[in-house]
């Protein structure tokens, strides 16, 4: 079965696994080594968190869709339920229904938002001021920008999801620009079709230091590619807090 809009790996494991080397910044002497999946997961999900944050202007949403139920999805989850946000409603669709109904059943146990296991990948669109994706599409499979239409925040975690249509159809937000636009992602694909990079407005730190702002008219899309850097400060942390 094709399990590109799926979280997991065809072996039916979660798809993010990791070391991480720790360093002495004097030595150059290695003096961690650990396994930094979850590192990794939980620094993706409050960069992607902050984005949102940062887009909607506040931590209230009516609907939240979410494509690709993995480990990366469950993070994000995690990271809006502990950080009190408002949510009506989760839209879940995954290739493995099985695996969205375990979602689903997660968020039903943990919060008031009721959960809806969506038959169609444009139904975790439909009506969502937020769309989280996740899956480990290796090309884009979502071509069509009235999909968009509503102007939604789109968290584009799996950077290959949405073909180059969709991200010339909003406002394009990233991490690190010459970092995303490499490797295949979406946002290369568009540079490719365009030969530049204008469609792409800016990074969170231009958000963040007021910048720029959102156009609240028109759909924004972030695409953080995710810096290492940021691993190994997380790490840096878990390491010291617990030894």
């Amino acid at each position: 079965m094709d399990r590109q809009l799926s979280g997991q790996h065809t072996a039916r494991v979660p798809r993010a696994s990791a070391t991480l080397i720790l360093n002495d910044c004097v030595t150059g002497h290695p003096f961690a080594c650990m396994e930094s999946s979850i590192v990794s997961a939980t620094r993706t999900a409050a960069s992607a968190v902050l984005g949102s944050r940062t887009l909607l202007g506040a931590r209230r949403v009516r609907h939240v869709g979410i494509v690709g139920t993995g480990l990366i999805a469950q993070h994000v989850w995690r990271f809006l339920r502990d950080l009190d946000w408002e949510i009506g409603a989760f839209r879940l669709f995954d290739l493995d229904p099985a695996a969205a109904g375990r979602f689903a059943a997660a968020v039903a146990k943990d919060t008031e938002a009721e959960p809806v296991v969506a038959e169609k990948v444009e139904e975790a669109f439909t009506d969502c001021d937020l769309v989280v994706l996740t899956t480990v599409a290796g090309e884009p499979h979502l071509h069509d920008p009235q999909l968009l239409a509503h102007n939604p925040v789109v968290l584009h975690l799996s950077l290959r999801d949405l073909a180059p249509e969709m991200i010339l159809a909003a406002r394009n937000f990233t991490d690190d620009v010459d970092h995303a636009v490499r490797e295949r992602t979406s946002l290369h694909l568009t540079e490719e079709r365009t030969g530049n990079r204008d469609f792409i407005d800016g990074t969170l730190a231009d958000l963040l230091c007021e910048r720029l702002r959102r156009d609240h008219g028109r759909p924004a899309i972030f695409s953080p590619f995710g810096l290492g850097v940021l691993d190994l400060a997380v790490g840096k942390w878990v390491h010291d807090r617990f030894p």
